[in-house]
């Protein structure tokens, strides 16, 4: 899976959160804090996740 279409995945589920909290009247500024850090957490995994894996070292 390529990092843009995770990160396309994860900003759909961040805005789904974001619509239930104000839905549920959370004020502005902890949707926002909530907001950024799982953007941060979506990167990190994101990366982690479709990070290429290292080629094996060959042994002499």
């Amino acid at each position: 899976m390529s990092f843009a279409l995770y990160m396309l995945g994860f900003l759909v589920f961040i805005a789904g959160v974001i619509w239930a909290c104000v839905v549920a009247g959370v004020p502005q500024l902890y949707i926002m804090i909530g907001a950024v850090i799982l953007l941060g957490i979506g990167i990190l995994s994101a990366v982690s996740r479709t990070r290429a894996k290292d080629p094996p070292v060959p042994r002499d």
